[in-house]
């Protein structure tokens, strides 16, 4: 089985971080990874994507033309990727900073308002996490009991931050499992 992911939004809102542990996390499972970065000049509110491909045998290219999931952080992210995305293709997005879009009929959408719960847990730069524990409840891609795992390795003064990524990742899961969908 292979997922091919692009993760969209704008410098800030760690994209490029989603990415990295969504890559970390298909390591730690014991599959083949790909995750690579791109990014304006920008440091913040330029443009940031990133495509991680998750794979059970070998990946030929770290290249996604036609993803099979979108998570989009921003307005620009869905109208720049959402016409790639796979026909029956699965697109998460921020629905606390975008609303009134326009969704293609074939494909499906799943709003997670991840920065007004990242604000309302005290931390508004938990909302990458929020969206990567949404795509974990809402698809097989990767297993509940890997985030356990992942942050097992922190070190003693990287344990606060890995503590409020692993609580952000469970409220996204928790919001998604409340709503009973699984899309994939």
């Amino acid at each position: 089985m292979e997922t091919r992911i692009i993760i969209a939004g704008a410098g800030g809102q760690g994209v490029l971080f989603l990415g990295n542990v969504l890559a970390r996390a298909g390591m730690v499972e014991g599959r083949q990874v790909t995750c690579f970065p791109s990014y304006g000049a920008e440091m913040r509110g330029g443009t940031a994507n990133c495509t991680v491909i998750l794979s059970d045998n070998m990946i030929g290219s770290p290249v996604v033309l036609n993803p099979d999931i979108l998570i989009a952080m921003n307005r620009a992210s869905i109208e720049r990727f959402q016409p790639d995305l796979k026909n029956k293709g699965l697109l998460f997005f921020d629905s606390s900073l975008i609303n009134s879009i326009v969704f293609r009929e074939n494909i499906f959408p799943v709003g997670i308002p991840a920065t007004k719960m990242a604000d309302s847990m005290g931390n508004a730069r938990a909302a990458n996490m929020i969206m990567l524990g949404a795509m974990i409840a809402g698809t097989t891609v990767l297993k509940k009991t890997t985030i356990d795992k992942l942050f097992s390795f922190s070190t003693a003064s990287a344990d606060n931050k890995a503590e409020i990524n692993k609580n952000s990742i469970l409220e996204g899961i928790n919001y998604l499992e409340n709503k009973k969908s699984r899309y994939f």
